[in-house]
Protein backbone atom coordinates (compact mmCIF):
# COMPACT_ATOMS: atom_id res chain seq x y z
CA UNK A 1 0.00 0.00 0.00
CA UNK A 2 1.20 3.48 -0.82
CA UNK A 3 -0.34 6.32 1.19
CA UNK A 4 -0.47 9.54 -0.81
CA UNK A 5 -1.19 13.05 0.42
CA UNK A 6 -3.90 14.53 -1.79
CA UNK A 7 -3.42 18.21 -2.68
CA UNK A 8 -6.29 20.62 -2.19
CA UNK A 9 -7.76 22.17 -5.32
CA UNK A 10 -7.61 25.80 -4.19
CA UNK A 11 -8.47 27.03 -7.69
CA UNK A 12 -11.80 25.18 -7.61
CA UNK A 13 -12.54 26.61 -4.18
CA UNK A 14 -11.80 30.16 -5.35
CA UNK A 15 -13.68 29.91 -8.67
CA UNK A 16 -16.77 28.07 -7.44
CA UNK A 17 -16.84 29.53 -3.97
CA UNK A 18 -17.61 26.05 -2.74
CA UNK A 19 -16.06 24.80 0.47
CA UNK A 20 -16.74 21.23 -0.64
CA UNK A 21 -13.56 21.27 -2.73
CA UNK A 22 -11.61 22.34 0.35
CA UNK A 23 -12.60 19.07 2.02
CA UNK A 24 -12.40 16.66 -0.93
CA UNK A 25 -10.48 16.87 -4.18
CA UNK A 26 -11.56 15.20 -7.43
CA UNK A 27 -8.55 13.72 -9.28
CA UNK A 28 -8.07 11.53 -12.29
CA UNK A 29 -6.59 8.14 -11.41
CA UNK A 30 -3.55 8.99 -13.57
CA UNK A 31 -2.80 12.03 -11.37
CA UNK A 32 -3.08 9.94 -8.25
CA UNK A 33 -0.80 7.29 -9.75
CA UNK A 34 1.81 9.97 -10.47
CA UNK A 35 1.63 11.02 -6.81
CA UNK A 36 1.97 7.35 -5.76
CA UNK A 37 5.01 6.86 -8.01
CA UNK A 38 6.64 9.98 -6.55
CA UNK A 39 5.96 8.66 -3.05
CA UNK A 40 7.36 5.22 -3.92
CA UNK A 41 10.59 6.36 -5.59
CA UNK A 42 11.16 9.31 -3.26
CA UNK A 43 11.19 13.04 -3.75
CA UNK A 44 14.94 13.08 -4.43
CA UNK A 45 14.78 10.67 -7.38
CA UNK A 46 15.78 12.20 -10.72
CA UNK A 47 12.95 13.68 -12.74
CA UNK A 48 13.65 11.44 -15.74
CA UNK A 49 13.33 8.35 -13.53
CA UNK A 50 10.03 9.71 -12.24
CA UNK A 51 8.75 10.23 -15.81
CA UNK A 52 9.84 6.73 -16.89
CA UNK A 53 8.18 5.19 -13.84
CA UNK A 54 4.91 7.05 -14.40
CA UNK A 55 4.93 6.09 -18.09
CA UNK A 56 5.55 2.42 -17.23
CA UNK A 57 2.83 2.46 -14.58
CA UNK A 58 0.25 4.00 -16.93
CA UNK A 59 1.26 1.61 -19.74
CA UNK A 60 0.89 -1.38 -17.44
CA UNK A 61 -2.54 -0.26 -16.35
CA UNK A 62 -3.65 0.44 -19.95
CA UNK A 63 -2.49 -3.00 -21.10
CA UNK A 64 -4.41 -4.68 -18.28
CA UNK A 65 -1.38 -6.00 -16.37
CA UNK A 66 -2.78 -4.71 -13.10
CA UNK A 67 -5.66 -2.85 -11.54
CA UNK A 68 -5.53 -0.18 -8.87
CA UNK A 69 -7.48 -0.03 -5.64
CA UNK A 70 -7.88 3.48 -4.24
CA UNK A 71 -9.50 3.78 -0.82
CA UNK A 72 -11.35 0.51 -1.35
CA UNK A 73 -12.58 1.21 -4.91
CA UNK A 74 -11.09 -0.67 -7.87
CA UNK A 75 -10.10 1.13 -11.07
CA UNK A 76 -8.81 -0.13 -14.41
CA UNK A 77 -9.09 3.18 -16.29
CA UNK A 78 -6.51 5.93 -15.75
CA UNK A 79 -9.03 8.56 -16.88
CA UNK A 80 -11.58 7.69 -14.21
CA UNK A 81 -12.19 10.31 -11.53
CA UNK A 82 -11.88 9.60 -7.84
CA UNK A 83 -12.70 12.00 -5.00
CA UNK A 84 -10.26 11.94 -2.10
CA UNK A 85 -9.79 13.90 1.07
CA UNK A 86 -6.49 14.35 2.87
CA UNK A 87 -4.82 11.07 1.94
CA UNK A 88 -5.48 8.19 -0.41
CA UNK A 89 -4.42 4.57 0.02
CA UNK A 90 -3.26 3.17 -3.33
CA UNK A 91 -2.86 -0.58 -3.85
CA UNK A 92 -1.80 -2.39 -7.02
CA UNK A 93 -3.14 -5.85 -7.89
CA UNK A 94 -2.27 -8.13 -10.80
CA UNK A 95 -5.23 -8.39 -13.14
CA UNK A 96 -4.73 -12.13 -13.57
CA UNK A 97 -2.87 -14.82 -11.77
CA UNK A 98 0.64 -15.58 -13.01
CA UNK A 99 1.40 -19.04 -14.36
CA UNK A 100 3.39 -21.19 -11.98
CA UNK A 101 2.40 -19.28 -8.85
CA UNK A 102 0.70 -21.50 -6.29
CA UNK A 103 -1.03 -20.58 -3.09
Amino acid sequence: MIRVRVPLDLHAVAVDGSAAFALATPLRVRELLALAVREAIGSRAPYDKFLRSVHRTLSGMASGEFIVNINGRTFDDADAVVVCEGTADVRFFLARRRAGVRR
